[in-house]
């Protein structure tokens, strides 16, 4: 009696952000799980304390006009999520600083503008990052804390 695969569908929403056709993942009791191409570009972003995760394809999303195309910033615009970026993006304050909890290796590295700027940022660690610089540049799983003093600035 031979086993048949299994079948498990990765549903993307019907979004405009997000829209894409289905992607499946594939596998069987005896052979491991392989992922389309589609499903192995997949990113997704959880944005502490709120514990709210977005997903998304990478290079998917539309730029939101604020920080690097692609940044942190520009995936909490596009999503919603309350991100306080006082300079518009542009590495000019530290109001958009979130401490990188998971996903460092998937990130663009910090250049000088950014550290720069970091030097004068609240709370800084060695895991601080200027959301508006940060790029997700490969696929994966991202956790990131905003500062208890920057999600008071963007409640009000």
């Amino acid at each position: 009696m031979g086993k048949e695969p299994t079948e498990l569908a990765l549903r993307s929403p019907d979004h405009p952000i997000t829209g894409s056709p289905d992607s499946l993942i594939t596998g069987s009791p005896d052979s491991p799980i392989t992922a389309s191409p589609a499903c192995s570009k997949l990113v997704r972003v959880t944005f502490m304390p709120a514990n709210r995760t977005v997903e998304f394809y990478l290079g998917r999303l539309p730029y939101a006009e604020h920080g690097k195309e692609g940044s942190l910033l520009d995936v909490a615009l596009n999503f919603g999520v309350d991100l306080d970026h006082a300079c518009g993006g542009a590495c000019a304050c530290t109001t958009c600083h979130v401490v990188v909890k998971k996903g460092e290796e998937l990130l663009s590295a910090m250049e000088d503008d950014e550290a720069d700027k970091l030097d004068s940022a609240a709370d800084l660690t060695l895991h601080s990052r200027l959301a508006c610089q940060t790029k997700i540049i490969r696929a994966g799983e991202v956790v990131v804390e905003i500062p208890a003093w920057n999600r008071n600035l963007a409640r009000e």
